[in-house]
C-alpha cells in the first residue's frame, strides 16, 4: 500500500519513508502542499503523513483539499507538528484528520499512530 510523505524538509521526508518502508509500505513523496493535492488526482494513497508548517500550501490546506476531492478508498491522514495546542489538534481532526503526530518523533511514536487507525499491527 503506498504512503504519501508530505513535507518541505528532505530529511524529515527520507526519515520517515525509511521508517514506513520498514512497516512494509511503498512510499512517495511531497514537498508541499500543493505537490501532495497534485499526486493525489492522480494516485490515491492509503495513508498520507502530512506536514502543518510548510511553503505554497500548507497541512491543513491540503488536508481540506485531499478531503473536498472525496477519495476513494479514503485515504488515512495524520498530521505531523510541532505544536500540540488542543485548537490545533481540533483544527486537524475537524478539517478531517485521523490522528495527530508530535515532532520530532520515532518508530514507536508512528507505529502506535499506524496501529490506531489500522494501518500496522504489533508484532
Amino acid at each position: 500500500s503506498i504512503c504519501l510523505v508530505v513535507d518541505d524538509s528532505r530529511v524529515i521526508r527520507q526519515v520517515a519513508a525509511k521508517l514506513l518502508k520498514g512497516f512494509g509500505f511503498q512510499v512517495a513523496e511531497a514537498e508541499d502542499g500543493r505537490a501532495a493535492v497534485e499526486f493525489c488526482r492522480k494516485s490515491v494513497p492509503e495513508f498520507v503523513l502530512l506536514d502543518w508548517n510548510m511553503p505554497e500550501m500548507d497541512g491543513i490546506t491540503c488536508l481540506r483539499a485531499i478531503r473536498a476531492m472525496e477519495l476513494l478508498p479514503r485515504p488515512s491522514v495524520v498530521m505531523c507538528t510541532t505544536e500540540n495546542g488542543l485548537a490545533k489538534i481540533r483544527e486537524a481532526l475537524e478539517a478531517g484528520a485521523d490522528e495527530f503526530i508530535m515532532k520530532p518523533y520515532d518508530r514507536e511514536v508512528l507505529l502506535d499512530k499506524l496501529v490506531q487507525i489500522g494501518l500496522a499491527e504489533r508484532v
